[in-house]
């Protein structure tokens, strides 16, 4: 059963020179979605240890943090060759290109910056970050699909799409399969833990279980998805995607691992 992507224009509207993108639109909404969440999740603790206004507060460092370090990562990760010949390109942020790795170390670097200026304990603000993030995610896998991007591999799997503005090859919804693993499966899985144990002091153990489990789904769905053209596979196997996300796992296993001792001492 082959289904065809939608023609959707990437472009919601445009007014002269700006455009509003639908990429653009998932970012927003993610952030704006996230404070929101956050703050009603804060309140359900009973030893909340920072305040919603702080939150507030921490919106606009989390924005740059996101922002900076998601277009340093891609040009580093996955364009170190542009960098190379133009170093402006890492300014050229209308030409697109952000990373989730790069977007991830500069969220830890934001809160780990705003933990010691506000004097708050990191992985409480990284467990409240870590159980909202997967909406986000969820998001702009789905603007990924719209974008005609980060597209699968050509499968004869009876479930597939097919991109009409790029070949009329049968390939799988790569993205979809990431909103559902990295988004929607991935919020249901920290909510859930985070209901069990919010009143636990058991702060840590939700960051790691979110970087374990990103990377397992990020690193077997990276198996269906092309390689990106200007580097493709290391060793003809493995992805810049999947190597990333190696430290992800071994750093998210670990905090789950310390935690849960933690809890049972």
């Amino acid at each position: 059963m082959n289904f065809i992507q939608p023609s959707i224009d990437p472009v919601i509207f445009s007014i002269s020179f700006l455009e509003v993108r639908w990429y653009s639109l998932a970012y927003i909404f993610g952030l704006l979605i996230g404070l929101y969440m956050m703050k009603r999740l804060n309140n359900l603790i009973r030893d909340n240890l920072i305040s919603n206004s702080l939150i507030d507060s921490f919106f606009i460092w989390a924005v740059f943090g996101i922002i900076i370090g998601g277009r340093i990562g891609y040009v580093f990760f996955y364009q170190t060759n542009s960098v190379i010949e133009n170093p402006i390109f890492i300014f050229e942020i209308w030409k697109g290109g952000m990373s989730f790795h790069g977007g991830l170390i500069g969220i830890i670097v934001s809160m780990i910056l705003f933990s010691k200026v506000y004097k708050i304990k990191f992985y409480y603000l990284s467990d409240l970050v870590s159980t909202v993030a997967p909406l986000g995610l969820f998001l702009g896998r789905i603007t990924n699909f719209i974008n005609t991007e980060l597209i699968g591999r050509p499968t004869e799997f009876y479930i597939s799409v097919v991109y009409p503005s790029i070949d009329n090859i049968p390939r799988h919804p790569s993205q979809l399969y990431e909103a559902v693993f990295e988004g929607l499966l991935l919020f249901v899985i920290l909510n859930f833990y985070f209901f069990k144990t919010k009143d636990l002091n058991n702060y840590g153990f939700i960051s790691g279980l979110f970087l374990s489990l990103y990377s397992i789904f990020r690193f077997f769905i990276e198996f269906l998805r092309e390689p990106d053209s200007q580097i493709g596979l290391y060793f003809n196997f493995i992805s810049m995607g999947q190597i990333l996300s190696i430290p992800m796992f071994i750093f998210g296993t670990y905090l789950i691992f310390y935690y849960a001792k933690k809890r049972k001492n």
